[in-house]
């Protein structure tokens, strides 16, 4: 497969309290919190490019620019979809937004980079 414009991905999740802005400290109140929409949008951009990557390759993020535009309580039900816009070079652009049953709760884009697994975690490693 090559990473081509157009593939896209989804991730699911429901809104328990692990997942409320209250648990995770980005707010006192029991709704899907904006770190956990973040963290669903982001999943389903590395999945639509997962099968696509050589071997030894993975995506990391570089930058999220997104709107948490609509609350969601305990028991709503999440869906992310991210859809591959650019590729240029290792650097890919996505539109990314994710519905709850009511409708659009968020919406953006989404950078990631393509990276030799080995030689990303060399970085961090400490001699």
């Amino acid at each position: 497969m090559i990473l081509e414009k157009g593939l896209s991905a989804q991730s699911r999740t429901t809104v328990a309290a692990a997942n409320t802005a209250a648990e995770m400290g980005s707010g006192d109140m029991p709704v899907f919190a904006t770190p956990a929409l973040v963290a669903l949008l982001e999943n389903a951009a590395m999945r639509a490019v997962a099968e696509a990557l050589p071997e030894g390759a993975t995506t990391v993020g570089s930058e999220m620019n997104c709107s948490h535009i609509k609350p969601s309580g305990l028991g709503a039900e999440i869906t992310a979809t991210a859809v591959l816009t650019r590729v240029e070079g290792r650097k890919l652009t996505f539109n990314v937004g994710a519905r709850d049953e009511e409708g659009l709760i968020g919406e953006g884009v989404h950078v990631r980079y393509v990276v030799d697994r080995e030689r990303f975690l060399a970085k961090i490693r400490k001699d």
